[in-house]
């Protein structure tokens, strides 16, 4: 009996510090911030329904696709993305999966006001102007016009997006994710020679360094960010990532709660591979311990009792 009871106090001092111990130093080692909404409650609502015949015309008509390329609707980006990055400090994303992607509230204020919606107007000036500049419309109410041109991106994309592709239309033109072989010029292609492995290497150092030039600061690579980062902390930091990094090179970007969820399973496929085998061998360690101590104290009582 005396074993029994040391037994209980171990596995119950055991489970103190990880259950107990363990979160509660972690809880007050991070910021605590109000759980993600995905409402952008700071953005007044803009409730026209917008019309997207008028979008498109919109979209060509107010200079959109001088910068973006639509690859749904046909239209290439103007330029590469080297050269984008040159002139921009990064490239601007194609919008065919715009609509899919972000909040509609988000992208109409984006629209009117991009550096201000983003919530990073604080590292940019008159000498240093963020690279997209204000929507002033084109004679009509800017506010039934930018409701037609988010109309008409939501009317052109996808119904559904895998995962990986949610990451590399959302995060892709400035994180790296090694692990499964993208850079921010894109997927890494089969190099046949090692001139061309190096060749494009140098490609994406010259769209680093601008981007670097563009932020402040280089963003890291997401291979492993699932393993120092819980997801509830990655879905408030996309969400906002001035409430928990203040003066942070990046931007809040007006993703939905659906498309985070989508880039936090990626970063889990890829940073955390061998999560579902360990989270089914975790029930048979458990149980595998607990037959084995069972019959550990049905063995030492047997021993016990033929010597008394």
């Amino acid at each position: 009996m005396r074993e029994f009871k040391i037994l209980i106090v171990l596995v119950f001092f055991s489970l103190l510090v990880y259950w107990g111990v363990e979160p509660y130093a972690l809880s007050k080692m991070e910021k605590h911030v109000a759980p993600a909404t995905f409402t952008y409650s700071d953005l007044k609502p803009i409730n026209y329904k917008g019309d997207p015949l008028k979008g498109k015309l919109l979209v060509v008509n107010a200079g959109c696709t001088g910068c973006h390329g639509i690859k749904i609707a046909n239209l290439p980006s103007p330029m590469s993305k080297e050269n984008a990055s040159a002139s921009f400090g990064v490239a601007p994303p194609d919008l065919s999966d715009a609509g899919y992607l972000y909040n509609a509230k988000f992208l109409k204020h984006f629209i009117l006001n991009p550096s201000h919606t983003m919530l990073n107007q604080m590292k940019f000036s008159k000498q240093h102007p963020f690279p997209m500049p204000k929507f002033f419309g084109t004679g009509g109410n800017k506010e039934h016009e930018v409701s037609d041109i988010v109309a008409y991106l939501k009317s052109i994309s996808p119904k559904t997006l895998g995962n990986k592709k949610v990451f590399e239309a959302a995060c892709g033109r400035c994180h790296n994710m090694k692990y499964d072989k993208w850079s921010s010029l894109g997927m890494l292609p089969k190099f046949k020679t090692q001139t061309q492995k190096l060749e494009y290497a140098v490609k994406v150092s010259k769209y680093q360094d601008n981007l670097k030039k563009y932020l402040g600061a280089l963003p890291p690579d997401l291979s492993i960010i699932i393993r120092a980062k819980n997801k509830e902390f990655l879905k408030d930091f996309i969400n906002d990532p001035q409430v928990l990094l203040p003066n942070t090179s990046m931007p809040r970007v007006g993703l939905t709660k659906q498309s985070t969820e989508q880039v936090i399973k990626y970063f889990e496929k890829v940073g955390d591979k061998k999560k579902v085998q360990r989270e089914t061998l975790i029930p048979k360690i458990i149980g595998y311990l607990i037959i084995f101590t069972l019959f550990a104290y049905l063995w030492k009582a047997k021993l016990w009792k033929e010597l008394h």
